[in-house]
């Protein structure tokens, strides 16, 4: 059977599985890639390979085995420097090596927008070791933000109103960083009004940009995102030269392509970079019900070289997560009928084999006259399900 291409996906958490249907729809071969078996991106692909993504040699024999047109990253913790050494030798990488080296850690794609690009950013500094972390502290005052420069979903993440707390924050950074680095980095707390996403699409035809999608977090990983937010015509002006300027130095050697989630935060009007993601971004959820075309379609439309719309619309709607509260491998969802049954409702369950405290299980999208109503809709919904655990892994 022909295909379009062959992916080899590096990671495969529920933003992958939802990139797999995209790319299968195609006409795309995937293989799934990740650590541990059964992965949410793995039940819905063509084949799959389970090795960490930290294992170069495991990598690039996954590669050689299964001769992909396209190398595909979803997470950060990835051995970059096989990426690196891949792309040299002709295998095409997405977005590019480049792109997927300076965004794995915080500090690299912070020293891009902030140094090379002169993007606004808040106050900075960076510490491997509590003495360097109190350093920076008294250089850029409290509060401030502590997180590891690598982490994902906000593990690891904390504010720092006074000196009593950073060590305890030193702690918790140390203990949830991804890698092999005890780095972190410590940034000003800025007092926005709002903070947003904006998806931007790097594609044949030049750069797209999706409506922006606010958010609101918890413990560093988001809890609502909705879309359309909010935002001044010049603060969106704003945000969307930033993006392309960003995007457009992380090619590299590579073409480039692709689907980038954009972090701004808006005080008035001013807009602040935050982070950015090479790929599909977790506050996207809620294009499953805004967009026509969901930012996962956006991504692999990019990467194969398909057309991709100059405009993007979209309709008011929201995600809100379901969440896990404990270690357990043995649960069942009950309330998806009630959660339906609240109006223009949706709900995607990610398959996720086994629950941990704060993990995300699924999500519940909503349609309504505009994003606030959309918001509380989703979060009634989201309440509506329940994750019921074995009586043996209480």
């Amino acid at each position: 059977m022909s295909h379009i291409a062959t992916i080899l996906l590096l990671g495969s958490g529920e933003l992958g599985r939802e990139f797999v249907i995209a790319a299968k729809r195609l006409g795309a071969r995937v293989i799934a890639c990740d650590s541990y078996d059964d992965a949410p991106a793995m039940q819905v692909a063509d084949a799959r390979e389970v090795f960490s993504m930290l294992d170069g040699e495991a990598l690039r024999a996954a590669a050689e085995r299964h001769k992909p047109d396209l190398i595909v990253p979803e997470i950060e913790a990835i051995r970059t420097e096989m990426l690196a050494e891949l792309e040299a030798e002709g295998w095409r990488i997405v977005p590019s090596a480049r792109a997927a080296q300076l965004t794995m850690n915080r500090d690299a794609i912070r020293d891009l927008a902030a140094g090379e690009l002169g993007l606004a950013t808040s106050q900075y500094g960076y510490a491997e070791s509590y003495a360097e972390a109190q350093a920076v502290a008294a250089r850029i005052g409290y509060p401030l933000v502590m997180k590891p420069v690598m982490s994902s979903s906000g593990k690891g993440q904390s504010k720092v109103d006074g000196p009593q707390a950073l060590e305890a924050a030193w702690q918790y950074a140390v203990a949830n960083m991804r890698g092999d680095r005890a780095r972190v980095i410590c940034e000003q707390f800025i007092a926005f009004d709002y903070e947003i996403t904006l998806l931007t699409v790097r594609h044949a035809g030049g750069i797209s940009f999706c409506p922006p999608i606010g958010h609101r977090q918890e413990r560093g990983d988001y809890r609502e995102s909705w879309q359309p937010a909010a935002m001044s015509p010049a603060a969106l002006a704003a945000a969307q030269d930033m993006a392309a300027r960003i995007v457009t130095a992380l090619q590299g050697e590579g073409r480039g392509w692709g689907l980038y989630g954009v972090e701004f935060f808006v005080k008035g009007e001013d807009v602040i970079f935050s982070e950015l993601s090479p790929r599909p971004h977790d506050t996207g959820m809620v294009t499953l019900a805004s967009q026509d075309l969901t930012e996962f379609d956006l991504h692999a439309r990019a990467i194969l070289g398909l057309p991709v719309p100059e405009s993007i619309a979209a309709r008011p709607a929201a995600s809100a997560v379901i969440l896990a509260d404990r270690d357990c491998d043995n649960f069942a969802f009950e309330g998806l009928a009630e959660a339906l049954a609240l109006g223009d409702t949706d709900v995607r369950i990610f398959g996720k084999p086994v629950t941990r405290p704060w993990r995300r299980m699924g999500v519940a999208l909503a349609r309504a006259g505009d994003a606030p109503a959309a918001v509380d809709l989703a979060k009634a919904a989201a309440a509506k399900v329940q994750i019921v655990y074995s009586p043996d892994d209480d």
